[in-house]
Formats: structure tokens, sequence, C-alpha cells
């Protein structure tokens, strides 16, 4: 079993940055391909940035490609998302997410967080 637990969401102006982080606690964390997801009011949960065990493959949606960069310590067993240029329509629940395949599709990762809300006023 696998716990995920975000930090880091908060209120932010347009323009600024925030560092989410996730803590996991996972017997062999570094076999986990690791990822964040956003979801807005009323919409769909949607793919943010993933990074592969070794960390030598990172993967960004379009919309963020740039701006956030995804990285991860296996000693310490966390993960960040750096996000800069925020944009309110950014606003969202942020999750991290892990799987057990090196390159999962979005339905594809076996274990969610709770979330963490960014807001970004503009």
């Amino acid at each position: 079993q696998v716990q995920l637990v975000e930090s880091g969401g908060g209120l932010v102006q347009a323009g600024g940055s925030l560092r989410l982080s996730c803590a996991a606690s996972a017997q062999r964390f570094n076999l986990y391909t690791m990822g964040w997801f956003r979801q807005a009011p009323g919409k769909e949960r949607e793919f943010v940035a993933a990074v592969n065990w070794r960390a030598d493959k990172l993967y960004y949606a379009d919309s963020v490609k740039g701006r956030f960069t995804i990285s991860r310590d296996n000693a310490k067993i966390t993960v960040h998302l750096d996000m800069n240029s925020l944009k309110p329509e950014e606003t969202a629940v942020y999750y991290c997410a892990a799987s057990r395949k090196s390159q999962p599709t979005r339905d594809e990762y076996d274990y969610w967080g709770q979330g963490t809300q960014v807001t970004v006023s503009s």
C-alpha cells in the first residue's frame, strides 16, 4: 500500500510561483512512476506532469511546458512540482499519484493523494 500526502498549496497572485511536495510512504518507492494531476471545479481531472523512477524521463502537459518542473528524491521519498508564471485558470486541486507502470496512461495510476488546493488570483 502506498500513501501519498501533498503539501505546498495556497493562494498566489497571477505570475507567481509555488512548490508542491508529495511525501510518500511506500516500500520500493523508487520503482514507481510519479505524476501530478489537477482538477478545477466542474472540470475533469487532467494530467500535469510525470517522472519515471530514475528521473531520466519527464513528461509534461503542453499547457505547462517551460513553466512547471517535476522532480523526485528517491532517498527522501518525495516528489516536487515547481510551478512558475501561474495563471488564474490553473486554480485547481492538485493531486499526486503513483503508478507501477513505467509509462502509465492517466488511468493507470494506482495510488492517489488527497490533493492540495492551489488558487491563483488575477
